[in-house]
């Protein structure tokens, strides 16, 4: 374990002094269920990660790309 570690820090946790909307984070706590700001502002950095990551996956999946789906091979046998 790594010094950094030992006290819930890693070598990539940067302690910032931000200004939060004390709204937003509370409605953020209730819909992420965190237990603490900390937490919350980390699930809500994280869920927005998270969606625009699903976003791009689904661009390619309507564009096709990464599929199988126009080679005809491919597609035959899938129905079989």
């Amino acid at each position: 374990m790594s010094s950094d570690n030992r006290f819930g820090y890693t070598a990539c946790v940067t302690k910032r002094l931000v200004d939060i909307d004390d709204d937003l984070l509370a409605e953020a706590r209730v819909l992420t269920g965190a237990a603490t700001m900390k937490e919350a502002v980390n699930a809500a950095l994280q869920q927005v990660i998270d969606g625009e990551l699903r976003r791009r996956h689904l661009r390619r999946l309507e564009a096709g790309e990464g599929t199988d789906l126009a080679d005809e091979q491919v597609m035959r046998s899938a129905w079989r």
